[in-house]
């Protein structure tokens, strides 16, 4: 399967999926004008990924530093994906990453996570950048 990447711009995260690695991460912020567009290819990706995962196992990365309503429902819906898979028999780990000094991130990243329940959600301190 060919790994998905997408550069990040002002309104759009990067995408990172290594699918040969079980690696997939979104970083960045995210309010595209059009959220349905940009996550349409993402959601597609995933979705073709996780159709043959079974019962293997991967890691879904969140390092975002703002997003706006339409990309929490974009969010909500990758989550969702992700649960999907761990219900069936995957060991699917999601890493919420947040500053320390932002409240909101890391009040969101709990919010997103109690809805969570075969995956493991994990709520991650960003290393402290010099």
């Amino acid at each position: 399967m060919t790994n998905l990447k997408i550069a990040a711009t002002d309104r759009t995260p990067e995408i990172d999926f290594d699918f040969d690695g079980n690696h997939l991460r979104l970083q960045g912020e995210s309010y595209p004008e059009d959220a349905a567009a940009f996550y349409g290819p993402v959601f597609a990706a995933l979705d073709d990924y996780l159709a043959g995962l079974g019962d293997g196992a991967c890691r879904f990365d969140f390092e975002l530093i703002y997003f706006n309503s339409s990309s929490a429902k974009a969010i909500m819906l990758l989550l969702e994906k992700l649960e999907e898979a761990a219900a069936s028999g995957a060991t699917v780990t999601v890493s919420w990453y947040y500053d320390e000094e932002d409240d909101t991130m890391k009040e969101l990243g709990q919010e997103f996570g109690e809805d969570v329940e075969h995956a493991e959600f994990q709520l991650e301190k960003l290393a402290t950048r010099p």
